[in-house]
C-alpha cells in the first residue's frame, strides 16, 4: 500500500514526551473492498492505546501502584508528577479504568489459560480479596498456585458465601482440568463458599496466615511482656530536661542513653519471627550492661565520651 498522508501525535511516557510521525497507508485498488481504508502503523500500538495520549508504561505503573502498593489516586498522581509525567488526577482515574479493562481482556483469554492448566492436569485455587480504599468494592482474585496465573478477578459490593461460591463455579466451568485444592486466609465466608462449591476438596490456610494463627498465643504473651518492660523505663523526658543546655561529656552521654532507650521502646519488631517484647528485652539488657560496666569501672566523664 502507498503512503497516503502523514499524521503527528504526542505520547507521554515515563521516559518523557514523544512526538510520533505516522505514515498512514491506503489501498489504491478500486476493486478492493478495503479501497482507501486507512491503515495505521503496527508499531504505534506498542506505545499508546488508540485515541490516548499516555503510553502503556504509564498505565502499567498506575495499575501496579494501585493494586500492588495500595496507593490512592492522589498518591499515584504525586508519584507520576515526581517522575516528570505531566498528568492531572482526573487522567489518573481514567487510566486506572483502562488498566482494569486491559486486565479483564487478559483474563478472558480462556484458550491460553486452558492450555496452561491442561499441561498441569490440575489446579490449586487461591482466593483473596483486596479493598484499595475503605468503603469501596472488594476486588476478589482467584489464582492458580501452580502456574501463578490469575483465573478470575472481579469487584464485588458484598463478600457473602453465595457471591464467592458463584466466582468459584465460574472458574470451574472455564477449566478443563479439576480443582485439586484451595488455599485462603481462612475467612468464614471463603470457608463456606469452598465447602459448598468444592465439596470434598482440601482447603488449607496459606503459610503466612497459618504461622500467624499458630503464633498468636506467643504474640499475646510477648505483647504483655513488652508492656511490663515499658513501665520500668518511664521517665526519660525528666532526665533529659535536667541536662538541657549542658554541653559537657556527662550530659552528652546521658542524652545518648535516653535516645537509645526511646528508640528501643518505639521499635515494634516483626512478629511472630521477631517478637517486639523479646527484642525490647535484648536492647534494654544491652543498655543496662553498658551502664553497669561504666559504674563498675568508675571512669570519668571524659572517658565516657571516648
Amino acid at each position: 500500500m502507498w503512503s497516503a498522508y502523514v499524521n503527528a501525535r504526542v505520547v507521554i511516557t515515563l521516559d518523557g514526551c514523544k512526538r510520533l510521525r505516522l505514515h498512514i497507508r491506503r489501498c489504491q485498488d478500486r476493486a478492493c473492498p478495503r479501497y482507501h481504508h486507512p491503515y495505521l502503523p503496527e508499531a504505534e500500538g506498542r506505545l499508546p492505546l488508540p485515541d490516548h495520549h499516555f503510553g502503556l508504561d504509564v498505565i502499567a505503573l498506575i495499575g501496579a501502584l494501585r493494586y500492588q502498593q495500595h496507593r490512592s489516586v492522589p498518591e499515584i498522581h504525586q508519584v507520576l508528577v515526581a517522575r516528570g509525567v505531566d498528568i492531572c488526577e482526573r487522567s489518573v482515574t481514567n487510566l486506572l479504568d483502562r488498566y482494569d479493562e486491559l486486565v479483564s481482556l487478559r483474563l478472558s483469554d480462556s484458550r491460553r489459560l486452558q492450555a496452561l492448566t491442561r499441561k498441569q492436569g490440575k489446579v490449586i485455587l487461591a482466593l483473596d480479596g483486596l479493598q484499595p480504599d475503605v468503603g469501596h468494592e472488594v476486588l476478589w482474585v482467584l489464582r492458580d498456585c501452580l502456574s501463578g496465573e490469575v483465573l478470575l478477578a472481579r469487584s464485588l459490593l458484598s463478600s457473602t458465601e453465595q457471591d464467592l461460591a458463584g466466582l468459584i463455579d465460574e472458574v470451574k466451568q472455564s477449566l478443563s482440568v479439576p480443582i485439586a485444592g484451595a488455599v485462603s486466609d481462612g475467612q468464614h465466608s471463603i470457608r463456606n463458599a469452598v465447602a459448598s462449591a468444592l465439596r470434598g476438596i482440601p482447603h488449607q490456610l496459606c503459610h503466612f496466615h497459618y504461622l500467624r494463627e499458630a503464633a498468636r498465643p506467643l504474640y499475646e504473651q510477648d505483647r504483655h511482656a513488652k508492656k511490663e518492660l515499658k513501665k520500668r523505663v518511664r521517665g526519660i523526658r525528666p532526665i533529659e530536661r535536667q541536662v538541657e543546655g549542658r554541653t559537657d561529656a556527662r550530659a552528652d552521654a546521658i542524652r545518648g542513653y535516653c535516645s537509645a532507650v526511646r528508640s528501643a521502646i518505639t521499635d515494634d519488631g516483626r512478629p511472630p519471627l521477631r517478637p517486639s517484647g523479646l527484642r525490647l528485652h535484648e536492647r534494654l539488657s544491652a543498655i543496662h550492661a553498658s551502664l553497669d560496666g561504666i559504674r563498675k569501672k568508675g571512669v570519668s566523664a571524659r572517658n565516657w565520651q571516648r
